[in-house]
């Protein structure tokens, strides 16, 4: 099964950060937050990636071209023709696809330019290049196969942003810092999908999350994964901080590998 992952967007609230690279490429404890999330599936043995390109996407073609140059000692022995001798290689059992999918394309046209390299007859799972989770994707899909829907979006709670103050008549009774959101359920990213939902899109245009989406939940062809463990999207340089802080930390929730 390939899993697809949006990762062609601009990412204008991280500012510099994604002002000389793309979102996905804005790192978390010194590797990209794509290479966590590709981690996340690879633990569930998910290791066939496409993965749809677009705001300054060579970046992420020339990381993982150069690999083993990123994450590995090497020798360069310019003596002998530039050869390259690498020590101690982090290797990964990944094949990526990396395909150009328009600078400015919405979320369902990228998803609509990778249908070629899809199985027809085949599920597969995708993602945005941009949020982490200690998900089972394993379990998601069992859940998607069983309940034989063209769709299956996973939900979660959206994490708190401030401390919450709680009042008795002006004084303050209780303060939980940064508590889980009021019990509503989020888009969280993680899809399941068979490769015919991508005839709902109508061209590059296409925002997944509005027109396509929309029509399968009214047809009765989406079914919801709930996620009630750790989820965090990287939106904001904020986010960011408190992901690396995690990751520096050893309490890294979506680390499952």
């Amino acid at each position: 099964m390939r899993t697809v992952i949006l990762a062609g967007g601009l990412g204008t609230r991280l500012g510099e950060e994604t002002s000389v690279r793309p979102k996905p490429m804005v790192e978390i404890g010194g590797m990209p937050i794509l290479w966590h999330i590709m981690k996340i599936y690879s633990a569930s043995g998910f290791n066939d990636f496409v993965v749809c390109l677009g705001y300054k996407g060579y970046l992420i073609k020339e990381f993982f071209a150069n690999y083993f140059l990123h994450t590995s000692d090497v020798t360069i022995d310019l003596r002998g023709g530039n050869g390259m001798e690498v020590h101690y290689a982090r290797s990964e059992p990944w094949r990526i696809t990396l395909v150009e999918t328009g600078a400015t394309t919405m979320t369902g046209g990228r998803l609509a330019a990778i249908r070629p390299y899809l199985d027809p007859g085949e599920p597969f799972c995708f993602t945005y290049g941009d949020g982490v989770a200690d998900i089972d994707v394993g379990a998601l899909v069992n859940f998607h196969k069983a309940h034989g829907r063209r769709a299956t979006i996973t939900s979660v709670s959206p994490p708190g942003r401030f401390g919450a103050l709680e009042f008795d008549a002006g004084k303050v009774v209780d303060f939980k810092e940064k508590p889980a959101g009021d019990g509503g359920q989020i888009n969280g990213g993680f899809f399941v999908a068979d490769p015919s939902v991508l005839d709902l899109v109508d061209g590059p245009d296409t925002v997944w999350e509005a027109g396509p989406l929309e029509r399968l939940a009214r047809g009765g062809e989406l079914m919801g994964y709930r996620h009630d463990g750790f989820w965090q999207p990287m939106d904001t340089l904020r986010d960011k901080l408190y992901l690396d802080e995690l990751w520096k930390a050893g309490n890294a929730p979506w680390k499952r590998w």
